[in-house]
C-alpha cells in the first residue's frame, strides 16, 4: 500500500490541454446546460471519489447537498497531492481544478481503472461554478485553495490546520454558475438514486447523501455488492435458481501488441418463473452501458453454449437443429454483469455501448466456469431452466405465427399504415413528428390542427395493454398496440431496425388528469420494455398542453401551471372582465388552439423522455405496473408528467 501510496504525487497528474472552450461551449463537456448537465457535474466530483475507492485508497464517501443549494463531496482517500507540479510551477491540486483533462487518471502508475467517458472532471467543474473550494488532508496538513467565476484562483493552496495520526482524503464544494448552467435546484432522488448504483457496484464502499435542505440522509453499504443489487431486482418475484455469482481478474494479452489488460469481471445472475423478457444491466467502470456491447455478448455466449451444451448432454434435445436460441435461453433472466477495463473503448451515439473486443472472452471465461458448475452440481433446477427455455421456445412460435397472421392485417414491416392512422406526406424521418392522442374528440382536433408535411396523427381508444408482465403473444394480439407498432414502420423484437423509424419525435399527448397519467404510463412501459432504443435516442416526448385559457375582449393567453397563470392574470388591465377556463381534457380545444399551444413547434411545450440510470427506470417501472395498487396510483398521480425539460 505504503509503494502505491508513493505513485500518486504531483508528477503522476498528466496535463492534456487547457481550459478555454468550457464557459463557451458546456455542451460539449456535460451534454447539456439542464438538468442533466447540473447533476453530470456532481457525477464528474463523486467519480472522482469512486477511482480511489477502485483503486484500494477510499472506501467511505460523503455527500451533501447545501441549503443553498451547493454540492460537498467528501471523501477519505489519499487526497489530491499537492506538491509543484514539474510542468506548470503551481500545486497539483491547482492543475487537476484549472487545467482542462489533468488527472491522476491519465497516468497508468496512479489508477489502473477510472470512471467517467472523457475524465474531464474537477476542472470542467470548476470552469462551470460560481464558487469553488477544496479542502486536502495530507501527510499531516489541511490544505485550502477557493476558486470563483469559472476557475479564477482567489485563495491559492495553503496550509489552513495540522493533524496527528494517517488521516487523509480530499473534499470538493461547489455552487454552480447559473448564468450558465439552468437555474433549478439540485434532484435528491437523482442523486440518491446514483449513489446506491455506486454502492451496489463496489462492493463495501460506504456512501451517504444529506441533503440540508429537508434535513434528510440516507446511506449505503452493500456487504455482497450486485448480488445485493440482484437481490434488490427480483425480491417480488418467483425465482427459479438462487442468485448465481461469479468474480475474478482476467489477464487478456492482445495477439498482435502482446500488451496484457487485466479485466475486473462481476457476473450476478438469476432467473425467474413468473418473469417473461430478460433485465441485463452492464456496467463498464460504473459506467451504465445501456446498449449493451462486448461484455453483454460474453455472457450470451455463456448461457448460450453451456445450457445447449448441457441440453444435448442430458438428451432434452436431439440434435444441433434443436439448440435454443438466445431469446429462448434468456427468458426469465436478471442479471447484471459489471466490468473494470484500465482502457475501455466506447461505441454508439450515447456511448452507452462498449465495444472492447476482449471483454467479450474475459466475461464469456469467467462466467463460465461459474455457470457450468452449478449446472452439473443442481440438476434439478437445471431441469426447471430448460423447461423455461422450452415453454419460451413454444411462446416465441406462437407469437411469430401469431405476428405473421397479424401482419397480413397490419403489416408492420412494409409501407402499409393502420386505417386511423393520418399520416403526413414527408418521408423525412428526421423532420417528421407521430402524435399519439388520447381519444378520437382531441384525435380529430389534432388531424385538423396539424401541419400534414410532416406531422402525423393517430388517436387511441381509451387504455392500451399493461405491457409490464404480458407475453408477447399476447401484446401483438392487441389492436391499439399493433397499430402504433405498423405506424413507426421499425419492426418488433429481433425484426426491430431504427433505420426503418418514420419519425424521429413520438409525442405522447394525453389529457393533463390521473387517467392520462395512467395512458401516458402504459405509453411509457410499453416503450421502456420493448422499444427502449427509441428513449436512449431522445425520440419520445410528452406534449404539453396547457391547464388554463385566459381571456380578456378577444385576446387569450394561456398558461401551463397556476403560476404562469397568476403571472398573465398580473398583466392585464383589472378593470375589464377577465375569463378563465381551467382545461379539463384536449377535446375541450378546438383545431386551431390545439395547434397554436400544442402542436406548433415555434410555441409548444415538450418533455423528452430520458433514461437516467438502468436501476432507477427498473425500479420506477417495477413500482407504476405491479399489482400493488396503491403506490402506483400515488407515483402515477404526482409525478408521470415529470420527466427530463429540454428546450425545443
Amino acid at each position: 500500500m505504503n509503494d502505491k501510496r508513493q505513485n500518486y504525487d504531483a508528477s503522476a497528474i498528466a496535463h492534456l490541454e487547457g481550459l478555454e472552450h468550457v464557459r463557451k461551449r458546456p455542451g460539449m463537456y456535460i451534454g447539456s446546460t439542464s438538468k442533466a448537465g447540473l447533476h453530470h457535474l456532481v457525477w464528474e466530483i463523486v467519480d472522482n471519489s469512486v477511482d480511489e475507492a477502485m483503486a484500494g485508497f477510499a472506501n467511505k464517501i460523503q455527500i451533501t447537498i447545501t441549503k443553498d443549494n451547493q454540492i460537498r463531496v467528501q471523501d477519505n482517500g489519499r487526497g489530491i497531492p499537492v506538491g509543484i507540479h514539474p510542468q506548470f510551477g503551481i500545486s497539483a491540486l491547482e492543475v487537476v481544478l484549472t487545467k482542462l483533462n489533468a488527472g491522476g487518471k491519465f497516468e497508468s502508475g496512479a489508477y489502473k481503472v477510472s470512471g467517467g467517458l472523457h475524465g474531464v472532471g474537477a476542472s470542467v467543474v470548476n470552469a462551470l461554478s460560481s464558487k469553488l473550494e477544496a479542502w486536502v488532508k495530507r501527510d499531516g496538513n489541511v490544505y485550502y485553495a477557493q476558486f470563483a467565476n469559472g476557475g479564477a484562483t482567489i485563495q491559492s493552496i495553503h496550509i489552513i490546520d495540522s493533524y496527528q495520526g494517517n488521516e487523509s482524503g480530499t473534499t470538493i464544494q461547489f455552487a454552480p454558475d447559473y448564468t450558465i448552467m439552468e437555474e433549478i435546484p439540485f434532484d435528491k432522488s437523482l442523486i440518491v438514486d446514483h449513489a446506491r448504483q455506486i454502492a451496489y457496484l463496489n462492493k463495501g464502499l460506504f456512501i451517504s447523501v444529506q441533503d440540508q435542505r429537508d434535513e434528510s440522509y440516507v446511506e449505503y453499504q452493500y456487504d455482497n455488492g450486485i448480488v445485493d443489487y440482484v437481490n434488490e431486482l427480483t425480491k417480488r418475484s418467483s425465482k427459479i435458481t438462487d442468485i448465481i455469482y461469479a468474480t475474478n481478474n482476467y489477464i487478456y494479452r492482445h495477439e498482435i501488441t502482446k500488451k496484457e489488460v487485466n479485466i475486473g469481471i462481476e457476473v450476478a445472475m438469476q432467473y425467474l418463473d413468473d418473469f417473461y423478457r430478460s433485465n441485463l444491466i452492464s456496467y463498464t467502470n460504473n459506467i451504465s452501458t445501456h446498449e449493451g456491447g462486448t461484455h453483454l455478448s460474453g455472457f450470451y455466449d455463456a448461457i448460450m453454449r453451456l445450457v445447449n451444451n448441457y441440453a444435448l448432454e442430458k438428451n432434452y434435445i436431439k440434435a444441433e437443429a434443436d439448440k435454443f436460441s438466445r431469446d429462448d435461453l434468456v427468458e426469465g433472466v436478471v442479471a447484471v454483469i459489471s466490468i473494470k477495463h484500465p482502457e475501455p473503448q466506447f461505441e454508439g451515439q450515447t456511448k452507452g455501448k462498449l465495444g472492447s473486443k476482449d471483454a467479450r472472452k474475459a466475461v464469456n471465461e469467467v462466467f463460465s466456469e461459474v455457470f457450468e458448475r452449478f449446472l452439473n452440481e443442481n440438476p434439478n433446477v437445471a431441469k426447471k431452466i430448460l423447461e423455461k427455455a422450452s415453454m419460451a421456445r413454444k411462446a416465441r412460435i406462437a407469437s411469430t405465427a401469431a405476428r405473421d397472421k397479424e401482419r397480413k392485417k397490419l403489416p408492420f414491416e412494409t409501407g402499409s399504415m393502420p386505417g386511423k392512422l393520418a399520416p403526413c406526406s414527408s418521408k423525412n424521418a428526421e423532420i417528421c413528428e407521430l402524435f399519439i392522442v388520447e381519444g378520437q374528440s382531441a384525435g380529430g382536433s389534432a388531424k385538423m390542427g396539424r401541419d400534414k408535411v410532416f406531422q402525423a396523427i393517430l388517436p387511441l381508444k381509451g387504455k392500451i395493454l399493461n405491457t409490464e408482465r404480458a407475453k408477447l403473444e399476447s401484446i401483438i394480439k392487441n389492436e391499439e398496440i399493433m397499430s402504433l407498432i405498423t405506424a413507426m414502420g421499425a419492426g418488433l423484437e429481433s425484426n426491430f431496425n431504427i433505420n426503418k423509424l418514420r419519425y424521429h419525435k413520438i409525442i405522447i399527448m394525453t389529457d393533463a388528469d390521473v387517467d392520462g397519467a395512467h395512458i401516458r404510463t402504459l405509453l411509457l412501459t410499453f416503450f421502456y420494455r420493448y422499444f427502449k432504443p427509441l428513449i436512449e435516442y431522445g425520440f419520445i416526448y410528452i406534449a404539453q398542453p396547457p391547464l388554463f385559457k385566459i381571456q380578456q375582449n378577444k385576446t387569450s393567453f394561456y398558461a401551463f401551471n397556476d403560476k404562469e397563470k397568476n403571472e398573465i392574470i398580473a398583466t392585464l388591465n383589472p378593470n375589464i372582465k377577465i375569463t378563465i377556463q381551467r382545461y379539463k381534457g384536449l377535446g375541450e380545444m378546438d383545431a386551431q388552439q390545439l395547434r397554436e399551444t400544442t402542436m406548433l413547434p415555434e410555441k409548444r411545450k415538450m418533455l423528452q423522455v430520458q433514461i437516467e440510470d438502468a436501476y432507477r427506470a427498473d425500479r420506477i417501472f417495477e413500482t407504476l405496473m405491479s399489482e400493488n395498487v396503491e403506490p402506483r396510483r400515488d407515483f402515477i398521480s404526482q409525478n408521470a408528467k415529470y420527466v427530463q425539460n429540454i428546450d425545443l
